[in-house]
């Protein structure tokens, strides 16, 4: 029986530009058309991961449509953003499902950046992709395992979550178009490096976090028990006199 408190429709943590970016979600929620569900606008991941690949492939005959995979990933910034404030508005009640599938589909919107990226970096550069889309999914593993143990899910660390990440890679895009491909070689290797860095510290703090929490809980068993035990001994000490 899966318990009714769940956690996953909110999330712990602030990213730099989560207040803006909710100032922004609240003023214009309203806005959306009464024929858009929320499930709509989670499913439309699906066609602006499809456009990240196809404008990456255009991209390899002219770099000015990198553009169009900088939109898409526009796009999908704002109907991720909106899908789980339409749902809530409307008390459409796919919190179990919402949580499920735009995470899920999150990953393969991730997946269909480096696929792009692969098309257009030289072949001895590959496999830095590789390695980022490993880091960048143990993040995402991390977040989900902390969850199933807290039941408090996280997806921003130190000021960084999903907008931002999307905002790096408008930019490295847009140094791409306006300075040639070596932008994209000259930064990737900072970008692994520095996700490796954090990648590191987030699992040593969700670790110590987690102990903290199994201590706690440790000692609030032995309390138990020794209560326990106490009213045990006094029952028993008042039936023998």
């Amino acid at each position: 029986m899966i318990s009714s408190s769940f956690g996953g429709n909110s999330k712990v943590g602030k990213s730099l530009l989560w207040d803006l970016e909710q100032r922004f979600i609240r003023a214009n929620v309203e806005k959306i058309p009464i024929v858009i569900h929320s499930y709509h606008l989670t499913y439309m991941t699906m066609v602006w991961s499809l456009g990240v690949v196809l404008f990456s492939f255009f991209a390899t005959i002219n770099i000015q449509w990198l553009w169009g995979v900088s939109l898409c990933i526009f796009l999908q910034w704002l109907t991720d953003s909106f899908d789980g404030a339409v749902g809530r508005l409307r008390k459409e009640g796919l919190i179990k499902w919402g949580y499920y599938m735009d995470h899920f589909l999150d990953y393969i919107f991730l997946c269909s950046i480096l696929i792009g990226y692969s098309l257009i970096l030289p072949d001895n550069f590959k496999y830095l992709l590789f390695f980022i889309l490993v880091i960048f999914g143990a993040f995402m593993v991390n977040s989900y395992l902390s969850f199933a143990a807290t039941n408090e899910f996280r997806i921003a660390y130190f000021g960084v979550g999903p907008t931002e990440i999307r905002l790096l890679f408008i930019v490295i895009n847009t140094l791409i178009i306006l300075f040639g491909k070596t932008y994209l070689v000259w930064s990737l290797p900072y970008v692994l490096s520095l996700s490796i860095i954090g990648l590191g510290v987030v699992v040593v703090r969700t670790g110590k976090y987690l102990r903290e929490i199994d201590m706690e809980e440790k000692k609030k068993r032995e309390h138990k028990t020794q209560k326990l035990f106490h009213k045990t001994l006094n029952k028993s000490y008042r039936l023998d006199t």
